[in-house]
């Protein structure tokens, strides 16, 4: 039987190119070469499509951030649209592509022109969910408990930065976090205490985005996450905890070897395990995910459980939580990619019964 051909898509323009290296090595080992047939497509940091022929191995060398690095060779091609008589192009699609440019519904829009099943969310709820403020807004139709938070442009921080810092703090007490809209990976987050930190918080997030979110700081939390699966049926696994080496979750922590303790399954009660699991199931269907989901809480020091956000392309890294939760749950690594596949052709055999004509 002819192998299925899978474009895992890597690196890309965000600011977590690195983390997407990482999480393309995990997934590429995962696939099993008796049923898969891999074609690395690498995105360097100018946006430029290369075909890496041996990304698995540059990657375990350390050498695929220099391969993709600005100015890389760029060569041959590959057809997007599946030929069933010759076997070229492609037959699904695995975007490793964490943050703007790949997580935010732009390359799911591509694969959808060109009719390739791909794996995870769909455009909408990948540009929603990528979004923190258009995400808190079905959050809080939904039901779901949340942080108070708000969210400014970038535009009206420099043009009238006194009139901002006043309406955030008639809104919401210190401290609070301030973050870019659409980033992930904990890039460009910051605490305030402040005035003077809030101003240069601000600063800082303006740097990745044209719009900010502001969220109050929740007393004491402690930081859960559960994993989603599936398209219509969906499983939520186990809860885990995370105790980061510092104040809070950030970019080194999450991909730092040793820099924060993970506790799987989380110490919690039944009823705040059931909980924890039937809001991830409600965020999920909120935004009209599929596929695969990572659901961020945190639980506060009154026991109360806030969601905080839902990540479409959770990190696939070695020490990434969305597999490792699977993993507690009863499903390996290597089951788990698969699975993704599977749910990925499932979806895009949906779709085609839907008409596109009167």
């Amino acid at each position: 039987m002819a192998k299925t051909r899978i474009a895992v898509i890597f690196g890309g323009r965000s600011g977590e190119h690195e983390v997407s290296l990482m999480s393309a090595e995990s997934v590429m080992a995962a696939l099993d070469p008796e049923r898969y047939e891999v074609i690395p497509v690498g995105i360097t940091r100018l946006g430029q499509w290369v075909l890496v022929s041996d990304a698995l191995a540059l990657a375990r060398a350390g050498r695929l951030p220099e391969y993709l690095s600005n100015g890389a060779p760029v060569g041959g091609s590959v057809e997007l649209i599946p030929d069933p008589t010759t076997r070229q192009g492609i037959d699904v699609a695995f975007p490793v592509l964490h943050g703007t440019f790949g997580e935010d519904g732009t390359v799911q829009g591509l694969l959808e022109l060109a009719g390739i099943p791909y794996v995870g969310a769909g455009v909408g709820s990948s540009a929603v969910s990528m979004d923190k403020a258009f995400m808190r807004v079905l959050f809080a139709h939904a039901g779901l408990p949340m942080a108070a938070w708000m969210a400014v442009e970038r535009w009206r921080w420099e043009i009238y930065p006194e009139s901002v810092i006043q309406e955030i703090e008639g809104a919401l007490a210190y401290p609070c976090f301030v973050k870019p809209a659409n980033l992930g990976s904990s890039v460009g987050v910051s605490k305030a205490r402040n005035r003077d930190e809030l101003a240069a918080a601000l600063t800082s997030a303006a740097d990745y985005d044209r719009k900010l979110v502001i969220e109050e700081a929740v007393d004491r939390p402690r930081e859960i996450e559960c994993s989603v699966l599936g398209n219509h049926e969906l499983r939520a696994s186990v809860p885990g905890e995370i105790i980061p080496d510092g104040e809070f979750y950030d970019y080194a922590a999450k991909y730092e070897t040793g820099r924060s303790q993970l506790l799987i399954p989380a110490p919690l009660d039944e009823e705040q395990r059931i909980a924890v699991q039937d809001y991830a199931l409600r965020a999920f269907r909120a935004v009209d995910c599929a596929g695969m989901a990572r659901v961020d809480f945190f639980l506060d020091s009154d026991e109360r459980l806030l969601i905080n956000e839902i990540n479409t392309i959770p990190g696939f890294t070695a020490i990434s939580m969305y597999p490792k939760l699977w993993e507690a749950s009863g499903l390996p690594f290597a089951d788990l990619v698969d699975t993704l596949v599977q749910l990925a052709l499932e979806r895009h055999a949906d779709r085609g019964r839907s008409r596109t004509e009167l």
